[in-house]
Parts: structure tokens; C-alpha cells; sequence
């Protein structure tokens, strides 16, 4: 397949043993394609540490410690079997290290402080299996990137939250001053945290429970108390009555890192939960909660959204003729294809197979529809080389819906997947309904393409 752009946006350096490498590669690499991440193999340790030294890109660095049986050392004596001080040693100091072991080196604790101790990123006991590996070291991008922005409501006077050096911890402060009204609040925002002074929890003890009970309560919500004056009665009291912990605010300086750290773990669990792991994108679930808060911010600011559903033409016959994992590969360059396109505040998932739903920001329908349409000729034009010398190109379909005729999220999602069937029925290739003035039929039809 020809393109210039990247196929896979992170990569894992891998030093390790030669039979691991000649054993694992291919399912390693199957399994890690699927992750939208690529593995490069090392079986040199001078060349791992050159390559390490010049990536800045945020990748992952792995290292099988079995590998330091079959090294040598070429630092004095190049019989010297390599030891692991001269490893940690030579490895760049500015990069951190996830470490494959056996079982009996993960038994000996002495080892595992050292390696915690060497710009450690994480650990992992042989044997394991390559699609275990993949997932973990998946969750390990995850953890790594900033992510989106946490929103944490605030009612009380919480002692030692600077607006400012939260959000740079990419996490947003909203004040909130009226215990009667919190519950309307969160359901209007929706913040990932609640964060809730004891002195407020003293005056109205069913603050939590009437959060929790709503069913519309966000399940990955965390209601906090800061307690600023040590009290284990209340502290039990809050705790059974619903809240998900207790942070100690009385000493300065203590409460914002405890937020920071909850903050990043709700991060990464809305990650997993939201975003499908093959492409990085919002899956159905982290649509249906971002799409849901874009249309209240619509209502809020009178401002339209046009809704897109598209779906790859022909795609069962991808899979027959060239194999899912080329299936795979077509998803995933129609996704980096949508992405680049986007604009500030727009949302993109892969709602399911190959299947995507694009929604548009302060957008009518009839942008929308130019917008869409830009990316169909954009990834009509992508060459893909199906096998040496033969290329071919695809194309998909898509329907639209806006915002205010369309309510709610649901609704949305109806009228532009109707619009979806029409658009196949039409020949594929096309976006509908197209523009009243032009009712123009898509361009060329991808006639190379199957």
C-alpha cells in the first residue's frame, strides 16, 4: 500500500532475543496492527540505544532482560557475557523502560526494586501471550497520552485549588456555590468529578444520593468529599452514604495532587471505555456521551451541528478477496483520512465494523454535507496496493441529519443512517441528501476499486 502518511501513529522498540523475535514476530505483529501501533525489533543493544537516543515521539521501549544472555559486552572484554548494571547504564536516562522477566526474576524483589529505580515503566513476567502483550502495552499508550480534559465541579471553599495549574494538568475547575441546585448542574455539564467540602456535606448530608440515584448518573463519576477537618464519624458516614472517597485537605498543598492523580486514572478509564482500540477513535459508547454534551452545548449557545454516518462500499467483498487484515489496514487509513479534516470541537467514532459516524460543529446541514463529501473524494483517492504492481481504490457512503430539526442524539443517528441506506441504494459512492440546488450523484464511482 502507497501513501505518505504514517500507517500506524506509535511504534514499540523491542530489544530482545533473537529466537523471541523469529518465534513471535509475525503474530506479535498481527496482533499489535490491530492496536494501531507498529513494533520495530532490536537484537543489537547498540543499535536499540541509538534508535531509542533519537526517537522523541512518545513511544514504548522494551526490553526481554533474557536477551542479556545472548549479549556481549563491548564496553572492556567483548567475551564479557552483558550484565544488567551496564544495560541500565548505557540506556538513555531521559526515556523510561517496560522490562519483560521470567518468573524467577520476578521473584527476587531486589531486582524489581532496580529496575523500578532505572526509569521503569512497567514490568512483565514470561511467559506471556502475544495477544496479552499487545493488550498491555496498548493500555500503556493510553496511559501515557495527556488525553481529554476532566471537568470537576466544586461546590464548597476547597483550600489549595489554583484554577490555572490545574488546567494545565488538563483538568477544569467549575465553581459551583448552591447545594439545592448541584444535581441540576451536573446533569447540565456533566463533570468527571464532583468535589464536595465537608462543610457543604454537614448542611445537606443527601447531596451524594440524590446524585448517585439519577439514571442518567455517568457510572466513571467520581463524587469526592475534601475533608478539611479530620472527623472518622462524617468520613464513614460519607462513605456509606455513597461518596468514592475521602481526600484529607486540612494540610496545604495535599488535596490538588491527590485530584490530579484520581483525575489521570479517570483519564485512562474513559480511554478504555470510549475509544476503540484499533483506531484511537471514539467508539459507540464515548459517542453517545460526547455527541449528548456537544447537542447540550448547542442548545446552550443556539448553534448548529450536522450529523454523518458513513460506511466503507462494498467492504464484506474487501475482506473476502484480500483478507481481513487488509480490511483492517483499509479502516484504518479511512480514519486518519476523516481525522485530518476535522475541525476544533468536532467529534469522529468508528461506531462499529466499518462503520463511522462523523458530527460537525456549529456546521448546517448543507456544510456538512460539502465537508463530508471533501473527505469522500480524499479517500477515494487513496491508492491502495492490494499486491505487488496492483493497485486499487475504495470508497464509502455516508448520510446526513442536523441539529435543531434532529433533538436529540438518538434521533440523529436515525435519520442520518436512513439517509445512509438511501445513498447505498443510489449506486454508493455519494453522500445524502445532497444540496436542493445540485442533487448531483457522487463522482466518479471508485470503478477500479472492485
Amino acid at each position: 500500500m502507497t501513501s505518505g502518511t504514517p500507517l500506524y501513529r506509535n511504534h514499540v522498540l523491542l530489544l530482545s532475543q533473537s529466537f523471541f523475535i523469529k518465534d513471535n514476530r509475525a503474530e506479535l505483529l498481527l496482533h499489535a496492527h490491530k492496536y494501531d501501533f507498529d513494533i520495530l525489533f532490536f537484537d543489537e543493544l547498540s543499535r536499540f540505544v541509538e534508535a531509542v537516543a533519537r526517537d522523541d515521539e512518545g513511544n514504548l521501549y522494551v526490553i526481554d532482560l533474557d536477551a542479556l544472555h545472548n549479549m556481549q559486552s563491548d564496553m572492556q572484554d567483548s567475551r564479557k557475557t552483558l550484565m544488567l548494571g551496564e544495560l541500565l547504564q548505557r540506556l538513555p536516562g531521559d526515556h523510561s523502560y517496560v522490562y519483560l522477566q521470567s518468573a524467577r526474576q520476578g521473584g527476587r524483589f531486589l531486582l524489581q526494586q532496580r529496575l523500578v529505580d532505572s526509569n521503569c515503566l512497567a514490568y512483565a513476567e514470561k511467559p506471556i501471550a502475544n495477544d496479552v502483550l499487545v493488550d498491555k502495552l496498548f493500555n500503556l499508550f493510553v496511559q501515557q497520552k495527556r488525553g481529554d480534559l476532566v471537568r470537576m465541579m466544586v461546590l464548597g471553599d476547597a483550600p489549595g485549588l489554583d484554577p490555572d495549574a490545574l488546567l494545565r494538568q488538563r483538568i477544569e475547575l467549575i465553581p459551583h456555590a448552591d447545594a439545592q441546585t448541584l444535581h441540576v448542574r451536573v446533569k447540565e455539564v456533566q463533570p468527571d468529578i464532583v468535589l464536595v467540602t465537608d462543610a457543604e456535606y454537614r448542611r445537606t448530608e443527601a447531596l451524594v444520593r440524590v446524585l448517585k440515584k439519577n439514571i442518567e448518573a455517568d457510572p466513571v463519576r467520581e463524587v469526592v468529599l475534601a475533608q478539611c477537618r479530620p472527623d472518622d464519624a462524617l468520613s464513614m458516614n460519607a462513605l456509606a452514604s455513597g461518596f468514592d472517597a475521602v481526600l484529607p485537605a486540612g494540610t496545604p498543598g495535599l488535596l490538588a495532587p491527590q485530584l490530579v492523580n484520581r483525575a489521570n486514572k479517570i483519564r485512562v478509564n474513559k480511554d478504555l471505555i470510549g475509544k476503540d482500540r484499533a483506531t484511537g477513535l471514539l467508539n459507540k459508547v464515548g459517542l453517545q456521551r460526547k455527541a449528548q454534551e456537544l447537542i447540550r452545548q448547542a442548545a446552550r449557545e443556539e448553534r448548529p451541528l450536522a450529523f454523518g454516518v458513513l460506511d466503507i462500499d462494498k467492504f464484506k467483498t474487501i475482506n473476502d478477496t484480500w483478507g481481513h487484515h487488509f480490511g483492517d489496514i483499509v479502516i484504518k487509513r479511512l480514519s486518519l483520512a476523516l481525522g485530518a479534516q476535522l475541525a476544533e470541537g468536532d467529534l469522529l467514532s468508528r461506531f462499529g465494523g466499518e462503520e463511522f459516524v462523523l458530527v460537525f460543529w456549529n456546521c448546517t446541514l448543507e456544510q456538512g454535507w460539502g465537508r463530508l463529501d471533501a473527505m469522500r473524494q480524499a479517500f477515494g483517492a487513496i491508492p491502495f496496493e492490494v499486491k505487488p504492481g496492483e493497485v486499487r481504490h475504495f470508497s464509502f457512503s455516508g448520510g446526513m441529519a442536523a441539529y435543531p430539526a434532529c433533538r436529540s442524539e438518538n434521533e440523529l443517528f436515525l435519520r442520518a443512517d436512513a439517509m445512509l441506506y438511501e445513498a447505498k441504494q443510489g449506486g454508493r459512492n455519494r453522500i445524502c441528501p445532497a444540496p436542493a440546488p445540485q442533487r448531483v450523484a457522487g463522482t466518479q464511482a471508485a470503478a477500479d476499486a472492485l
